[in-house]
């Protein structure tokens, strides 16, 4: 799976090439704004920084799966993108993150002003999408996902710098700020595309168990991984960021161990060293394996959820999606 041919997404984005194409004319014309020329600055910026668009991806393979494509799978797929952008604009400022995608923020670039506003110009285009679908089933799946979503990142931010944080909180966390939009994006595909209940709901559960293991092994990666995904290495641990693998280190804390984590995460006291100390540490009790061990799981989940699905190429390509989400652990 190292080279690129090889890759799920890249395999899924070819034999989804015509749509995508639809989806991404469709996202220029629908971030226009005739008034305000900031919103396609910033817009564009962000939607044309070389993201996989995995996630409108998700619904067009979902639909296609189930024998439909079309308009409706289109409007879907870049709704589900704007929603997306504008989580990742505001995310941005609350983290006061300086990079993503490997390039300058949005806020770094203008202001935070800028990046909340054409967020939420974003969430508002997004829904204007929905619409034009005509279904009110639809529309209460993105809409509950897009709730879910900033539920999840209000969490996050009270659980953060919180020593007494669970596992238990972090997966909340992460359902709601990562797996809540794949869970929507193949979910609704499954919909237009007139699937039964069952294969609906099958749908969902990948999304789900994707989204689940994607955000564990971006948080492992954080811990060993490059500036290939897009952060350095310990930008967590610098943010005091209580990821899985910091929370199971806490948890098998002896006092000693636990004034060091009260220290550079509650207090956010950072010295050197202290990254490589951190890393010792969860070495020690085992935690950077033990969320390895999560994230497969999650993934054998998503696969197995693909099982009450037609056979097809694309279930396929997503099988291996999701066995890929956690290859990259390797």
């Amino acid at each position: 799976m190292d080279s690129d041919a090889t890759k799920p997404h890249d395999r899924l984005a070819a034999a989804l090439a015509d749509d995508m194409d639809a989806v991404n004319a469709l996202i220029r014309d629908r971030m226009a704004s005739e008034h305000a020329p900031r919103i396609p600055e910033v817009t564009a910026h962000l939607v044309e920084a070389g993201g996989k668009r995995l996630r409108p991806m998700l619904t067009l393979a979902a639909a296609r799966l189930l024998g439909g494509q079309g308009e409706k799978a289109v409007k879907l797929a870049a709704t589900v993108e704007f929603i997306h952008t504008a989580t990742l604009l505001h995310d941005d400022v609350v983290d006061e993150s300086e990079k993503r995608r490997g390039r300058p923020t949005a806020n770094l670039l203008w202001d935070n002003k800028s990046s909340v506003l054409v967020g939420d110009y974003l969430f508002a285009r997004s829904f204007q999408l929905m619409t034009e679908c005509d279904s009110l089933a639809i529309m209460a799946v993105l809409a509950n996902a897009s709730a879910v979503i900033a539920e999840g990142e209000v969490l996050q931010l009270t659980a953060a710098q919180n020593m007494g944080t669970t596992a238990e909180t972090y997966l909340q966390v992460i359902r709601g700020k990562t797996a809540a939009l794949f869970s929507a994006a193949t979910e609704v595909g499954g919909m237009v595309a007139g699937g039964s209940p069952a294969q609906v709901d099958a749908l969902r559960a990948y999304g789900d168990a994707l989204g689940i293991a994607f955000q564990m092994a971006d948080d492992l990666l954080d811990y060993g991984g490059t500036s290939a995904i897009g952060k350095n290495t310990g930008d967590d641990f610098r943010e005091g960021k209580l990821t899985l693998p910091v929370i199971l280190a806490i948890a098998a804390a002896d006092t000693e161990e636990r004034a060091f984590w009260e220290r550079v995460i509650e207090r956010r006291d950072q010295r050197e060293g202290d990254l490589d100390q951190a890393l010792a540490l969860m070495a020690r009790h085992g935690t950077l394996e033990a969320t390895r061990a999560a994230a497969n799981d999650w993934a054998a989940r998503a696969r197995a959820a693909l099982e009450a699905l037609p056979d097809h190429p694309l279930r396929g390509m997503l099988s291996d999606l999701a066995a890929y989400v956690v290859a990259r652990l390797v």
